[in-house]
């Protein structure tokens, strides 16, 4: 307790006193500098993370809009199909019209729902059970049921949707709320069948109520694993508090759409005797929801966005019921058609493309593409593919097209009158080569002769048609699309969005006079991922707010939603779903999310394997197999297509040989197919590793049961409608060795699950660890 001297020891046991220990202290300008030396080396640290994490994103974004552009040329192939081969033949693809045009009930509300009624629902069910109206406690049950894993049973799924539909009808195309005096509406953005972010926000803000309204902007389903369960909720909810309780339309609110990005699926696994029901009743509901919502008019909420076309009065008085896929051009009868022989060499200027004379996009160009009846329609000069990488031009690039003054002078051209629209018209483009492709195989023989080819018109690829006001209910439609499909960007003006494949892009000039149009001063959007959850854009006037967490891979991006009160100022809310997450360090989630991306590039490199090895072999003159960076960087950009920072990305894509080139061969070490059949050829093969989720949603569409099982006939269908869609060359003699080769039990009928699961790309460390495990 007295004075004294402080005594330690050093670490070799001595004992120091407290002047000894002063004389060692570091002083105070080396200890500036080791703080400037660690302070130097966390910010680098901090900013190669940062830059991992962006072209993570990066990689994720770009992939994920190169399938909506797959799936939106694969609708626009369908709808030309059915729009004209069914007329001109008289006996067209039947197989597709069942899913792709309306569906007309032949029942009356009061007829089917006493059909939903005597539906048996049996004893051992455990799950909820439903009454008309529904109660808080229904709501309750259904919320314990779903945290529970308890399905709703069929019956209660179908009185559900019946009763949603009901309810939908009654409302007009754009909700107007009020924000209620000491109340806050809650926004929220996509969800995804993510059933977790939902019920977080529940938990952290509050079950829908009077007290606690709701507007969820669209996107509901597809992607995620519980996109039945989340529906099923928002319905619940929307019939419980009506006025409290509001669903905008988002552009996965599309049964075209459902195809390829999961819902259908789930719903014909989790409903195998109502499924198909099901389906029908959703596709009515989804096309019912309202498409816009306007608060205290000042606030605008649509899902994608606006152009410079949008018009809130017009859209306050279309049916939007007859959208029932925006993917989907509204049909045009053979009046509307015009059947013309016409010399390409000599054939004026359309005033169409006159009147653009826009600039080619960076995207177009980037990607190496042969130029798409979208670029050509600018009067930009055309790029074919073919020849850029010093090939000789191919029979499929001419089919396209693309001969150069080699064409036959008479050629037959299908056109549709009155399709002509600004720039920034809602659009669904097709910047693939494939997007223009000659049809001749699928028509008889007696339509065409052998010097006519039939040009396929796409959505946006007309081009040479005179100029003649739309039908209103294509003008409908566009309005329609560009709120479903458009995104902001920082440059002023409107541009058709080329980078997603439909609707526009929007500037700050387009938001400002929209809005001063209609005396509003905000626009809240979702439809884009953004790893904070939303982003604020164009001075402040466009939020986009984005609920769905973990959207890419764990821990890629937080949800989060927005509360606006009566002085209509924006409160952002942030979470994320995970059990994992927290347990991981910044640079663990980083690794794990940058992971899965390289895995997806490498998948996407493996696919193209052929044609990158080919192009790799023209630089590489010595047959070393190595080429520099920069041409390696150069030909993957241009094959795979994807704007991608491809010199960054090199290190864990391809080794480095000794002299600092590239092994090129090195980029597909790490992939290898799974276990394909034999008697597939390898150029089949890659062929179906790269367009494997195209041919599994024409699959989709022809197993009108979805029992997993089609014909040896029907697969033929199937690959005739894959290779006119793709533009690929197969053989009928191949295509029916493949069919009996994969008839293993030899009933006629093919397994097409296990078929593409053949065709699947694996990781050669994955199988390595599963055979250890």
């Amino acid at each position: 307790m007295g004075c004294g001297t402080s005594v330690t020891t050093d670490n070799k046991g001595r004992r120091l006193t407290t002047d000894q220990m002063a004389k060692k202290t570091p002083s105070p300008a080396l200890a500036m500098k080791a703080a400037i030396l660690i302070q130097r080396w966390y910010r680098r640290y901090i900013a190669r993370l940062e830059m991992r994490q962006r072209y993570t994103w990066n990689i994720f974004q770009s992939i994920e809009y190169a399938g909506e552009q797959d799936q939106l040329q694969l609708s626009s192939f369908f709808s030309f199909m059915l729009d004209n081969f069914t007329q001109l033949n008289g006996n067209g693809p039947d197989l597709i019209s069942h899913l792709l045009d309306p569906v007309v009930d032949p029942w009356s509300d009061r007829e089917r729902q006493t059909m939903f009624e005597q539906i048996t629902v049996p004893e051992s069910y455990s799950g909820p059970h439903l009454t008309f109206p529904l109660t808080v406690s229904h709501t309750n049950a259904l919320l314990s049921a779903f945290k529970e894993q308890q399905p709703l049973h069929g019956r209660y799924m179908l009185q559900l949707l019946h009763q949603t539909k009901k309810l939908l009808k009654q409302m007009p195309n754009v909700i107007h709320l009020s924000t209620p005096y000491a109340k806050e509406i809650t926004i929220c953005g996509d969800l995804h069948g993510r059933l977790d972010d939902l019920l977080l926000i529940f938990y952290k803000n509050g079950l829908p109520s009077a007290e606690t309204p709701y507007v969820f902007n669209g996107d509901f389903v597809d992607r995620g694993k519980k996109s039945v369960e989340v529906i099923i909720l928002l319905f619940a909810y929307q019939l419980l508090y009506p006025d409290h309780m509001t669903l905008n339309r988002g552009n996965h609110e599309d049964h075209i759409m459902n195809l390829r990005y999961g819902f259908t699926k789930e719903v014909m696994q989790k409903y195998k005797t109502h499924g198909r029901d099901i389906l029908l009743l959703v596709q009515d509901v989804f096309s019912l929801l309202p498409i816009a919502t306007v608060i205290d008019n000042k606030v605008l909420i649509v899902h994608g966005g606006i152009s410079d076309m949008t018009d809130l009065y017009l859209l306050s008085s279309i049916e939007r019921h007859k959208v029932k896929s925006a993917l989907r051009l509204p049909r045009r009868s053979l009046n509307h058609l015009e059947v013309t022989r016409s010399s390409r060499q000599g054939q004026p200027e359309s005033p169409r493309c006159r009147s653009r004379g826009q600039p080619e996009s960076p995207r177009c160009r980037s990607r190496g593409q042969p130029e798409s009846p979208r670029c050509r329609s600018r009067g930009q000069p055309e790029r074919p593919r073919c020849r850029s990488r010093g090939q000789p031009e191919s029979p499929r690039c001419r089919s396209r097209g693309q001969d150069h003054g080699n064409t036959p002078k008479k050629r037959r051209h299908l056109t549709r009158q009155g399709s002509s629209s600004s720039s920034s018209s809602s659009s669904l483009c097709s910047p693939r080569g494939s997007s223009r492709l000659t049809l001749c195989r699928c028509l008889s023989p007696s339509m065409l002769s052998p010097t006519d080819n039939l040009q396929v018109p796409f959505l946006d690829s007309f081009t040479a048609l005179p100029v003649r006001q739309p039908p209103r209910e294509e003008l409908e439609w566009k309005q329609v699309v560009d709120l479903l499909w458009s995104d902001p960007k920082s440059q002023p003006g409107c541009s058709p969005n080329t980078f997603r494949g439909g609707g526009s892009y929007f500037g700050p000039d387009v938001t400002r006079r929209l809005l001063e149009r209609h005396g509003m001063t905000l626009l809240i959007r979702s439809h884009e991922c953004k790893q904070e959850g939303y982003e604020v854009c164009h001075d402040g006037q466009v939020i986009t707010i984005f609920s769905a967490s973990n959207y890419y891979e764990e821990g890629s991006n937080r949800g989060a939603y927005i509360k606006l009160g009566r002085e209509l100022v924006p409160r952002f809310f942030q979470y994320q779903v995970s059990r994992n997450t927290r347990k991981l360090t910044l640079t663990q989630r980083v690794n794990v999310a940058e992971g899965s991306a390289v895995r997806a590039v490498q998948e996407k490199l493996f696919s193209h394997r052929s044609e990158l090895m080919a192009a790799f072999q023209q630089y590489d003159t010595s047959n070393s197999g190595c080429i520099s960076v920069s041409e390696w960087a150069l030909v993957v950009e241009s094959v795979v297509r994807l704007d991608l920072p491809w010199r960054t990305l090199r290190p864990r894509l391809a080794r480095l040989a000794p002299d600092g080139s590239i092994d090129y061969q090195s980029c597909f070490e790490d992939m290898g197919p799974g276990q394909p059949i034999p008697q597939v050829t390898p150029n089949l093969a890659e062929t179906l590793y790269r367009y494997r989720t195209d041919l599994e949603i024409i699959f989709n569409i022809m197993d009108k049961d979805h029992s997993g099982q089609i014909s040896i006939e029907e697969f033929r269908q199937t690959w005739h409608l894959f290779s006119a869609h793709l533009g690929v060359e197969v053989d009928d003699r191949a295509i029916d060795e493949l069919a009996k080769s994969i008839d293993f039990n030899k009933d006629g009928s093919i397994d097409f699950n296990e078929f593409l699961e053949a065709f699947r790309v694996v990781h050669k460390l994955d199988v390595k660890d599963q055979q250890q495990g």
